[in-house]
């Protein structure tokens, strides 16, 4: 072979060999980086302990919680049900990728990003949801509050009606049963036919009773029976939280957690139940705003998420729940912690372990644990159902919820999540926690204040969080190194603080003090320069997961 045959085979092999080489990375789209902060988690349960009946049951649940999807689209906003229609009719890549995220917040607009619109023509996301007429003010529910005698009254603040316009133009309320009547018709007829199903008395009892209250707009007798429910299938479905009516935080959204229970994760936190009432006997307010009876022994259920619907479904994840939100439920009966163990693993090796190793000090990112971690939120999740819920406020009976208004549920999320850790301390001191679980709780706890902050300090967790983060820097509970860019706490330091803020909370709701939680709310829960910082460093991080249920596809 000649010298200028080997150079051409030579050329040619450097030609082929720049062909085969990786093409340019395709730049990312704003759209993709946004879908990419929230993690895909398959998240599932172990269905083989279930019974024949139970198993069909479920397959009938999992159903009923997809018609919580589209009652909570309706909720949200009119144009929601229409603009997901026309989305999915839309095959070309662009489309899928917007049919994805409207999917993952159930809406047009970005819970990470204060509801900003995501697709082009959509209005700023409406306060007033879909409970209360577009052109109405606050002034116009207020000044027609004042004209209706008291039963008229609590049902237009209560948490199952809507507020329309009659013919003539005014305002008039309308019952859940009434408005959503297409969708709750159906809704009930799987839960009777999941109850006809099941061979546990017990969720026969509670998918019967919650089928007539979507249909009667009566929630109690099926709120009873749910906080009595004991059933390998762990079911809560219906209109609960109130975070939506960013107007009062008086209306409740549908949302559906089909779950399967744990029994001896449940069984390990029965401890925590025995104990409510001495802490609520040692919360740090006043004697007066303690509650001396306590309704109820507090159920605590530690299950596996299979399924979601509604508002369950829409953004961040919820790792856990205290329900029911009803105050005449919860006077007589307590309410009931829900434990979602598979979503908080998700959270806590996805999301929490890798924001712990940009932003916590070196030396106590070795103390951040799960077991801290799942034992707050519990703490958190208990925390709900004690301090104060009644109250009176120029001599009328009323609740710290229609007191507080839009800020309540800042609020209350701040007040959960400080307590919770006052309360752990409590009960550390008093020998029912293991003493080695102090400082873990706390190191983890901060850790977890950068995660909650990325949902945003416009929603209800992000803001209460944030407001704990500067209150506790404020106090030098919580140290900054300029040096190294990571935060730690001082363990001398953060036990008076969280005692003192647990206080100074309650105690806001306990007089109803809007006024006071209000400049609480606008010195506290703000970005300040070092959070900021923080935040920049977990750039590429996810925020959240992105469940898949691999029962719900079969």
């Amino acid at each position: 072979m000649n010298n200028r045959i080997c150079m051409i085979i030579i050329l040619a092999a450097v030609v082929l060999g720049a062909c085969s080489c990786t093409p340019p990375r395709k730049e990312e789209s704003p759209l993709e980086a946004k879908i990419k902060r929230f993690a895909p988690a398959v998240i599932t349960g172990d269905t083989s302990k279930l019974s024949s009946g139970d198993r069909q049951a479920l397959r009938k649940l999992i159903e009923a919680a997809s018609v919580m999807d589209t009652l909570y689209l309706r909720q949200v906003w009119s144009g929601n049900e229409a603009l997901r229609a026309h989305l999915a009719a839309d095959t070309t890549a662009e489309g899928r990728q917007l049919l994805r995220y409207f999917d993952i917040n159930m809406s047009p607009w970005s819970s990470l990003d204060h509801n900003a619109p995501f697709i082009d023509g959509i209005p700023p996301k409406p306060p007033q949801a879909n409970y209360y007429p577009a052109d109405m003010t606050k002034i116009e529910f207020s000044n027609w509050l004042e004209t209706l005698p008291e039963p008229a009254m609590t049902q237009a603040t209560g948490f199952f009606t809507t507020i329309r316009r009659n013919a003539a133009g005014s305002l008039t309320t309308v019952p859940y049963s009434i408005e959503y009547r297409d969708l709750l018709e159906p809704a009930a007829v799987l839960l009777r036919e999941a109850a006809a199903l099941t061979d546990n008395t017990s969720l026969r009892r509670y998918l019967t009773l919650r089928a007539d209250a979507f249909l009667s707009n009566d929630y109690y007798e099926s709120d009873v029976a749910w906080m009595d429910l004991d059933s390998p299938i762990d079911v809560t479905i219906g209109p609960y939280e109130v975070y939506m009516d960013e107007l009062f935080n008086y209306k409740a959204a549908f949302e559906a957690y089909i779950t399967l229970r744990s029994n001896e994760e449940t069984a390990k936190l029965v401890k925590f139940s025995r104990e409510l009432q001495g802490v609520e006997n040692s919360l740090p307010i006043e004697p007066r705003y303690r509650n001396p009876r306590l309704g109820g022994m507090a159920p605590i259920r530690v299950v596996d998420e299979v399924a979601t619907g509604g508002e369950a479904r829409a953004g961040v994840q919820t790792a856990a729940f205290n329900l029911p939100n009803d105050e005449k439920v919860t006077q007589e009966k307590g309410s009931k912690r829900v434990m979602l163990r598979n979503v908080q693993k998700a959270k806590f090796q996805d999301i929490l372990v890798p924001i712990a190793d940009r932003v916590v000090d070196h030396v106590q990112r070795r103390l951040i644990a799960f077991d801290p971690f799942f034992t707050h939120i519990l703490a958190h999740e208990l925390m709900h159902g004690l301090g104060p819920h009644a109250i009176t406020l120029n001599g009328k009976a009323t609740t710290v919820r229609q007191a507080m208004k839009e800020l309540g549920s800042a609020i209350e999320e701040a007040k959960a999540d400080i307590s919770g850790l006052f309360v752990l301390q409590l009960l550390v001191d008093r020998g029912v926690v293991d003493r080695s679980m102090e400082q873990p709780m706390y190191a983890t706890f901060l850790a977890g204040i950068f995660r909650s902050v990325r949902f945003g300090i416009n929603e209800a967790h992000g803001r209460g969080m944030a407001l704990q983060f500067n209150y506790l820097m404020d106090e030098r509970a919580i140290l900054f190194d300029e040096k190294g860019g990571t935060f730690r706490v001082d363990f001398d330091r953060i036990k008076p603080a969280v005692t003192k803020l647990t206080g100074e909370i309650m105690t806001l709701q306990a007089r109803g003090d809007y006024e006071g939680a209000r400049n609480m709310l606008e010195k506290l829960a703000v970005m300040r320069p070092q959070m900021r910082t923080a935040l920049d460093k977990l750039a590429g991080i996810p925020v959240d997961i992105a469940p898949s249920f691999p029962l719900v596809a079969r």
